[in-house]
Order: structure tokens, then sequence, then C-alpha cells
């Protein structure tokens, strides 16, 4: 167990209080605390114009030696990796250190004998299966940098993705289940690859599915051909602190991904301190966090995180409904879950779905709650900590970015002071500020601003991958020294910070600035209402009016009753100047599979502007858009 752990509140008070005065030294002690081939000859380089971030200097270390090499001693036999599938009834897979260290290592011989080579990009396109972690590992090992895509995204996104990043290989597999369908996956690869992906070499396809896929000679080849040539030996390729781990696309202003890329040193001194003290994790725990591998959250808390602590992770192929609403919590019982992370939409979502899903199963193992994504909303907060944590869990909503590569602003489990709708305070070595619009800082508590980050991290992003002016101008132009996060945050009277919303998501009602997720927050109070999306449009008076998409548990027969009962919800919560002007009932909101509203569409709904909604096909439901748009049309201005 690592010797960073931050274990009461006076411990808490005292390690910030060190971190803040002498960063370099509160670092450099947990750094050492990892295995380097060769050590760092200087901990920290940096400024925030250009900008330029560098740690542990001249330090050689593979994240994958620490992951796994370095636990085999001790936990050889321990479980490493659970697998729950898709479907309850087929088998699961239970990897041990000793046996996750083989797999990678035989992966990542595959990869050389393909030709993959240290500071190649690898873009890997695989449904939630052991082999995705497996190929994220092995490309570490050798030193090649990985660029997971979600499998869900359409060819064409896959295909900007594998151009930019000049990727020369992909790895990815027949088909995948997802609930009660089956995706042909190989098929997406080739249809990318077609649209001018001159780069990619090979294509190394898992079989899952069983199916028969077209295999284009001389480029594509099966993974369980390909292992029959391979020992299960593999030095760990010794990397530079500041060489690239991984490139992870995230979506941007202008609608072109732009892709993060992370760094090797950091980013694994950061994901282990922060899964250890954040969710102050034990020896015997069973961890799970519910997140594709396609996101941040998959990298750094399914993997990266939990590996490097030598803990169990937990990894599940399907979606919280099928077959049906108990499946979170029939997996938790199964394993006997200790730590379960998941997003609030995937809490709202089993809200919705009644309590007898979560009153079948007993949850006795639980003993912490997470929540990452978005700020999750006070109803939501309650329901899972009374219903699924049952009051003695605590629930720690996480504030973190795919920037950040690790959890920022947090309770710390069963140490820090819980409010609901808070993430809380910060983690110690991370110093976060409130600017006005002219960037002065904001002293004291009960303070609104922007929310940036005065003082570099180990795992912050180095650069949006072959466009550093870009990285520049979207985190570092608007407040000069200062990393801008692009949300609005509270300070509350304690000093625990709230997160409002997204800055493009603040909308400025008669001069008054109100963060939608601060409006969804009190919508959402209203009992009938499962979730809700809240947008600006242009409004002749008040400059901005408020325009809600409203998701409730039942369907609306008397539409003005619950609408003066969402009208006086929001009322008691914020105040009369934060009344919706305009309320649909919707079935569903556009979302991304991880889960994220595309308030973009919705704004353009808003604001009558439906000429130009832009890819809708990577959406769950591409269908729900062409409904909210037919329903836009009869919305009234509320009475």
């Amino acid at each position: 167990m690592m010797n960073f752990r931050i274990s009461s509140p006076e411990q808490y008070e005292v390690t910030y209080r060190r971190s803040v005065e002498d960063p370099e030294g509160f670092w450099d002690q947990i750094a050492k605390e990892y295995h380097w081939f060769e050590p760092w000859h200087k901990t920290l380089e940096w400024e925030f114009y250009t900008p330029s971030v560098k740690w542990f200097i001249g330090g050689k270390t593979n994240i994958t030696y620490n992951c796994l090499d370095r636990h085999l001693k001790k936990r050889g036999n321990k479980l490493a990796l659970i697998w729950e599938p898709n479907d309850p009834k087929e088998k699961f897979v239970r990897l041990t250190y000793r046996e996750l260290y083989e797999r990678v290592n035989q992966y990542a011989n595959v990869l050389k004998r393909n030709g993959i080579k240290k500071g190649d990009r690898v873009a890997i396109y695989m449904p939630m299966i052991p082999e995705l972690a497996i190929a994220v590992l092995a490309c570490a090992r050798i030193g090649a940098v990985h660029s997971v895509v979600f499998a869900g995204f359409s060819a064409v996104s896959l295909a900007d993705r594998i151009k930019d990043a000049g990727a020369v290989a992909v790895l990815t597999s027949d088909g995948l289940n997802r609930g009660a369908k089956q995706i042909p996956v190989k098929r997406v690869v080739d249809e990318a690859i077609a649209m001018g992906c001159d780069t990619v070499k090979r294509v190394i396809v898992t079989e899952r599915l069983g199916w028969a896929v077209n295999m284009v000679e001389g480029r594509d080849v099966w993974l369980h051909e390909e292992l029959q040539h391979v020992g299960k030996e593999c030095p760990p390729e010794p990397m530079d602190s500041e060489d690239m781990l991984f490139i992870l696309y995230t979506s941007g202003s202008t609608g072109k991904p732009k892709g993060v890329v992370h760094t090797v040193g950091g980013y694994m001194v950061y994901a282990g301190y922060t899964f250890l003290n954040a969710f102050q994790y034990e020896e015997s725990d069973v961890f799970w966090c519910t997140a594709d591998v396609g996101w941040i959250t998959g990298h750094t808390y399914l993997i990266y995180g939990p590996l490097l602590n030598g803990a169990t992770t937990l990894m599940f192929e399907g979606v919280p409904t099928y077959p049906d609403a108990g499946r979170f919590w029939q997996v938790i019982d199964k394993y006997g879950v200790n730590i379960f992370y998941t997003a609030p939409t995937a809490i709202r979502s089993l809200m919705a779905a009644g309590l007898d899903h979560v009153l079948s199963y007993s949850l006795d193992s639980l003993r912490v709650l997470g929540s990452v994504g978005e700020p999750i909303n006070e109803e939501a907060w309650n329901w899972y900590h009374i219903h699924v944590g049952k009051e003695r869990c605590p629930v720690i909503d996480t504030w973190w970015q795919t920037e950040t590569g690790g959890i920022m602003i947090s309770a710390l489990a069963g140490i820090s002071k819980l409010k609901p709708a808070h993430a809380g305070q910060p983690l110690p070595g991370i110093q976060p500020v409130l600017l006005d619009a002219d960037g002065r800082e904001i002293e004291g508590n009960d303070v609104e601003g922007y929310l940036c980050i005065k003082h570099p991290w180990p795992s912050m992003l180095r650069t949006t991958f072959g466009d550093h002016e870009r990285c520049r101008q979207t985190y570092f132009s608007a407040f000069k020294g200062y990393y801008f996060t692009g949300d609005g945050a509270r300070r509350d009277e304690n000093g625990l910070y709230r997160i409002i919303g997204r800055v493009d998501d603040v909308i400025n009602v008669s001069g008054h600035r109100f963060g939608t997720a601060e409006i969804e927050n009190a919508i959402n109070l209203c009992k009938k209402v499962v979730e809700s999306a809240v947008v600006g449009y242009p409004h002749e008076i008040k400059g901005q009016g408020i325009y809600a998409f409203v998701v409730t548990a039942e369907p609306v027969t008397n539409p003005d009753l619950v609408e003066a009962e969402i009208i006086e919800s929001v009322v008691a919560a914020i105040g009369k100047i934060a009344r919706p002007d305009k309320i649909q009932f919707v079935s569903g909101l556009p979302k991304t599979r991880s889960g994220k509203i595309m308030r973009r569409i919705l704004r353009k709904v808003a604001e009558g502007d439906i000429s130009n909604l832009g890819d809708t096909t990577t959406l769950l439901d591409p269908a729900v858009v062409d409904e909210i748009i037919e329903g836009a049309k009869t919305v009234k201005v509320s009475q």
C-alpha cells in the first residue's frame, strides 16, 4: 500500500497546507513511492503562458511495471481484473496479477511482431472486454501511444481521430454486445480506414462474437492466431517521464475533436495518488468503475489507478438496464463490490425505473459510492445515498476533466464533510481559485466566479496533439497565468466548491447569471421529474430566456399542472428570476453513448435554428432529436 494515504480531517489540513507551501517537495515525495529505472534530476519546470509544463525531468519509468511487475511478488495470486459480460448467463473472467501480467506481455509481443514500436500511435476501437484493458497496457508496455476511441462513435468520427493521430494500427474486435443489440465493430473500422486513413498498416482483431468478418490480406490479423507465435515475457520499455502515454480525443467548441495528450510519469503519479485517497481504498476492496475505457474515467479509474495500487478492478461489458434495471445491483452483490463509481445519468435512469429493482438486492458489501461526469443534482445524490448506500456509505461527487487526468476536487470518502450537489474541497496538491471577469482572484467564502487552477499538477494535459496553439487558446488564454477549466463555481461559507456548470452553459437573464446545472437541479427536485436539460435562447426583453427540456417519470396528461409544479420548484430553490420561460416535455434527451447531454443541439432547437445540428449519428438515440424538433413547434411561453 502506498505511503501517501490521508486518513483524517486533521491530516488533510496539514497535507494540504504543505502541498501549497512546497508543491515540488510534496509531489517529489509521492513520486518516490513508484518504481523508476532512473531518478529525475528536477521535479518541475513550468509556465502557463505558452504553456510548458514538465514533471520529474530526466526520470525514466514504465507505468505497466508499476501496475503489474512490482505486484507479482506480494500480489501475484490476487485478483487484478474481474470481467462481467453483457449477458448474465455468460461466463465471467477473473485474472490474477500474474495472469494479467502474462496476457499483457503476450499482447505486447503481438504488437511488436506486427511492426508496432515505441512512439507509434495506436487507435483502439473495442468493446468492454478484457482484451481492451490488456491492449491499453500492452501499448504502454512497449512505449506505443494508445488512443482509445469509444466503440460507439461513427466511422466518420473514428476516421477523424485515426487521421489526426496518424495511427499506424487499429486494435478492434469482430463485434460487440450492448444490451439486447449486437454491433459489427470491425465493419465500422473498415469503413473508417476507407476514408483516407493511409497511415494504418495493421488491424488486429479480437474474436468476441465468432462472426465471419472481412479480413484484408496483408493488413488484418486475428489476435488469437498471432498469440500462437509469441511468449509471455516482454521487458517494459523505459520511458522518459515526459514521453506521451496516450492521446484521448474530447469534443471541442469548434466541432473538430481535440487530442488531449497525457504523459507517462506525471499521469502515473497522479492516477495512483487520487485513487487511493478519494476512494480511501483498502487492500481487500473490490472496486467497480462503470465507465467505458473510451472515456478518461475508464483510463484513470478502471485501469491505471486501481492497478497502480494493486487493487481488484471490475470491468462490465453491459448496460445498467439489461436484462432489467437491477443489473448494477445484481453485479454488486455477485462480486461483493465495496467501492462503486458511476455517473449521475445512470443514477437518474435507475431512479426512474423504480425502487423494486434496488430493494431486491442486499448491497451489504458497499462501503463507498462515487459520482462522476457532471455535477450530481441533490435529488439523485439523496436517492443514491439512501437507497443504494443505505445511509451508511459516503457519496463522493468527484470533479475533474479529460484534461486534468484525475480527480481534482472531491470529498475524501469517510473523512471529508459531505454536502449534496457539492464536489467539496481540492485534493492536496491542487490549487483552485475563483476569478472575476477581469481575472482577479476572488478571496473568501460564499462567493462565485470562474474556476481556474493556478499551479501545475502532475497529470495535467501537456498539449493538444499536433496543435499546441489550440491548447493555449482553449485553456490558457482566457486568464493569463492560469489554467481555465471552462466551469463556473461557487465556494460556500465553509469553503466547499460547487460546480455551477460550463461557462458556455451560463444563462444571463436580465443581468443575472445562472448556471444551467443550478436550474436543472431545482427542476429535478420536482417529484414528477426524472431529468432535465436547460439552455438559453434569445429573449427580446430579458436578453436570454430559460428553455427547459424535461423528462418525466409518467406520461404528462395535464401539462399545465406539471409546468406549475416545476416553476414552483425553481422559484422555491432559486427565485422567480430563474423560472423557465419555456418548458417542453420530452421522452428523452440527446445524449452521447457516455451519457453526456448534447446541449449544443438543444440550444439550436431552442433558438429555432435546426438547419445545422451537426453530426447526430454518435448519439445514443438519434431519433429523439426529431421528436424534440417536432415538439418544440407547439411549446408556448410559460404563464
